[in-house]
């Protein structure tokens, strides 16, 4: 079970989390959260790439 969260104090709204993983990210404003509690496991690969692709470090992921 894998888990996302965003740190909104870090998150610069670049989106491209969300570009590369609108499973489960969305934009909130001027910043990215994830949607959902648990990603599921089709995502997962999606919400790596989303989090090692983030240009500030903002996205967590949590096994």
């Amino acid at each position: 079970m894998m888990r996302a969260t965003v740190d909104a104090d870090l998150c610069t709204g670049c989106e491209l989390c969300v570009e590369t993983c609108p499973e489960i990210f969305e934009m909130q404003g001027d910043v990215a959260v994830a949607t959902v509690d648990v990603i599921p496991v089709d995502a997962v690969e999606s919400a790596r790439e989303a989090a090692e692709e983030c240009p500030v470090e903002a996205i967590t992921l949590e096994e």
